[in-house]
């Protein structure tokens, strides 16, 4: 039995499923999935449908891209019954003609639309994969009662696997953020400096290690950090896949809790 954790798959659907090849996954394994299944690239709806149906021991964790998705259908849902709207939420016509209609009044009302559906997701939900607002509702809800971390134990240290950071509590984080779940959510080097595990493991994603210049840059492969201070064991275990059309050494990750041994796909 292993404990397999992938971050960042950001709808590439394929390699994931690839990767769950590549890994042997079974019943008798266990996985947990650390956010940002949905955006930028092309599968967002077969992750979603595969998320719905996932196995038991599939454990899913909510990212800032799944946060921002239930933000964005939650207005939809409020325009339409506020502004009198009352489209048919079983009707694909009906949810493509409302989501136009947001997009105008948010327009007309000179509100910024620029993270309304920043990535043109639900857009291409309704357009190609004919799906209504009962059916991003249900996604809304679904992600909603996904936790923001997960406790396990990995070798001999106490793990905790977050979407972008972990810290024990608000003081550790200051005043810096609203509150924990936004250091979840989207804490990038922050999540290094200051939270944290005191004698125990932190395995994260939401920061490429693609990026040249950046704190995790690791030319495509999983950043391993140690905190001596703290006796923490960092891993950022987002490898850029999505970006593999313009970076070469983008890949899928996945690490395995027990001996912190690494995939690549």
């Amino acid at each position: 039995m292993g404990t397999y954790i992938i971050s960042d798959i950001h709808g590439c659907y394929d390699e994931f499923l690839r990767m769950l090849e590549k890994i042997n996954f079974s019943d008798s394994d266990r996985m947990i999935l650390a956010g940002d299944y949905i955006d930028r690239g092309k599968n967002s709806y077969e992750m979603l449908r595969w998320l719905e149906h996932c196995p038991d021991h599939v454990c899913l964790i909510r990212g800032n891209h799944e946060e921002e998705f239930a933000e964005n259908v939650d207005l939809m849902c409020l325009l339409n019954e506020k502004e009198g709207l009352r489209y048919d939420p079983a009707s694909n016509a009906g949810t493509a003609v409302l989501y136009a209609s947001v997009k105008r009044i948010l327009a007309e009302s000179r509100l910024s639309i620029l993270y309304f559906d920043l990535y043109g997701t639900i857009g291409r939900l309704i357009r190609q994969s004919g799906v209504t607002l009962n059916d991003l509702c249900r996604w809304a809800e679904f992600i909603r009662r996904m936790p923001y971390y997960y406790e396990l134990t990995a070798g001999d240290r106490a793990c905790v696997v977050a979407h972008a950071g972990y810290a024990e509590s608000a003081e550790q984080i200051g005043a810096r953020y609203s509150g924990l779940e936004r250091f979840y959510l989207y804490a990038r080097e922050d999540a290094f400096r200051l939270g944290g595990k005191r004698h125990g493991m932190v395995i994260a994603g939401h920061t490429p290690t693609i990026i040249k210049g950046d704190f995790v840059y690791n030319k495509g492969r999983v950043f391993r950090y140690y905190d001596a201070e703290k006796d923490c064991v960092f891993y950022d275990i987002d490898c850029g896949c999505v970006f593999r059309w313009r970076e070469p050494d983008a890949r899928l990750a996945c690490i395995r809790a027990e001996d912190e041994q690494v995939f690549y796909m």
